[in-house]
């Protein structure tokens, strides 16, 4: 129901040529006998000699009136409106005043001004002050001389790096990102299994430095790391070294200016560098993943901060999210357990067999020269690496199938003791030859700067039979 009940209600704001060009129209139909409402914006005297007037500085009537333009004019019956006019339209407003000849001397027509209530500065918050974000997270309270920063490092929230104090109107800000309801539910976050919503992805999104663009992509990473198969809580608890790694794929690459050239693996982006960190704020903050407690690694990675990192892919090969079953063009992060990076440096292959032959060397050094099958690795392949391939013709499936030939280890090469390293396979591996990774271990992509002959490799947790993480991709939705 909109007051008054019955008749008519214009909004006007002193800073506006048109509404005060109006003034007369408004001054003549208040003497009509037609009841009429005037808000006013920004000056509670103005407009000058109408009477009804209704001061609306704090723009609540106007919000709920969904005021866009002034001056607007509205006609009301029953409660309901039944007719509006935006800016100063002479037969629409004789239209809704039933009356003829308003305005004499005025010309026809002039548009008017954007309302307050939808000034960008203002709109925000007057949607959390007048009830149309409905945000269901516990409010905290902070003293008059607590310090905001402070504050969050002494209740946990922070992985050691100051955060952004996540304010009502700052999480507001971060959800218009995503058509997603802030009370759907994502799943449980391990170890303690806490419930994950839409919103509280939102408000560690804005703890890590997030723009609201992002939230479809960590939304997608939260979803991905949350599937058993990625199995978070064991990546969690396991003493070795391994977290989340996002490695993003698609158009929303370049809509949200990720970086995948130039130093991709390193600091610089905040694409990059926020929605991992996210991901790791929502395992600490919401499943209370945090180092001491459940996660036990014994030494970690820097990565463990953050780890995301988009494709590149203007390259002959087919991108990692097209690889593992998307359409492509279709956004996409793919989410996998990953350590450091292990720098690959070859300056003199030219030949994409040489090149194999290095990669595969360095692979096997993977955990342990003498590991077969308790971890998987990602190839990074850079610009100046990759081009030895694409000149000779080699596919993705090419040098995959080469990688898994030459990673095929003799078991006398592998066995406890073999090289005087006491490390090693069962006695039982002797006569065989056995793979470095299980099938489907190895993950190759391509990013990197222009300029440099080197690939990395970034090893990953366990991941043979049940045991360990997978990787699990998602396509990216708003």
């Amino acid at each position: 129901m909109i007051e008054p009940a019955d008749g008519l209600i214009g909004v006007v704001k002193r800073d506006c040529p048109t509404c005060r060009l109006v003034v007369p129209v408004l001054a003549e139909i208040g003497a009509g006998g037609l009841p009429l409402t005037v808000l006013t914006q920004d000056d509670p005297a103005f407009p000058p000699g109408v009477a009804g007037v209704v001061g609306d500085t704090s723009l609540e009537r106007s919000f709920h009136l969904a005021i866009e333009t002034v001056p607007t004019l509205i006609r009301v019956e029953g409660g309901r409106e039944v007719g509006r006019a935006v800016g100063w339209d002479r037969r629409e407003w004789e239209a809704l005043a039933g009356r003829k000849g308003l305005g004499a001397g005025l010309p026809e027509s002039r548009p008017g001004c954007g309302a307050l209530n939808v000034d960008p500065a203002r709109a925000d918050a007057l949607a959390l002050r007048f009830g149309a974000a409905l945000l269901a997270a516990r409010r905290i309270d902070l003293g008059p001389d607590e310090d905001e920063l402070e504050a969050c490092f002494a209740r946990g929230w922070s992985d050691g790096l100051p955060v952004v104090p996540p304010t009502e109107l700052r999480v507001w800000r971060m959800l218009q990102g995503t058509h997603r309801a802030p009370g759907e539910a994502l799943g449980l976050v391990p170890p303690n299994l806490g419930p994950c919503t839409v919103e509280k992805v939102a408000i560690n999104a804005v703890m890590a430095g997030c723009k609201p663009e992002y939230m479809p992509v960590v939304l997608a990473a939260v979803e991905a790391a949350l599937e058993d198969r990625f199995c978070l809580h064991g990546l969690l608890a396991t003493t070795q070294f391994a977290g989340p790694v996002v490695i993003v794929n698609g158009p929303v690459r370049k809509a949200i200016g990720m970086n995948w050239g130039v130093n991709c693996l390193g600091q610089g982006n905040r694409a990059n560098a926020t929605i991992g960190r996210a991901l790791q704020l929502v395992v600490r903050n919401v499943g209370g993943g945090k180092p001491g407690g459940v996660d036990r690694a014994a030494l970690g990675n820097p990565g463990k901060y953050t780890y995301c990192f988009a494709e590149d892919e203007d390259t002959p090969w087919e991108p990692l999210s097209v690889e593992r079953g998307l359409a492509p063009g279709v956004s996409a992060v793919t989410v996998l357990s990953g350590d450091g990076l292990q720098p690959i440096i070859d300056q003199v292959s030219r030949t994409p067999g040489s090149l194999s032959r290095t990669y595969a060397a360095c692979l096997r050094a993977v955990h342990h020269p003498k590991k077969s099958m308790p971890c998987d690795a990602t190839l990074v392949i850079a610009p100046e690496h990759g081009r030895i391939f694409d000149d000779a013709g080699w596919s993705k499936a090419r040098l995959r199938a080469e990688l898994d030939e030459l990673l095929m280890m003799p078991g006398e090469d592998l066995v406890a003791g073999a090289g005087g390293i006491e490390e090693g396979m069962p006695e039982s591996a002797r006569g065989k030859r056995l793979p470095k990774f299980r099938p489907g271990g190895l993950t190759i992509v391509r990013a990197g700067g222009r300029a440099g002959l080197f690939s990395a490799i970034i090893a990953a947790w366990a991941a043979s039979g049940e045991r360990g993480s997978q990787p699990v991709t998602k396509e990216v939705k708003a």
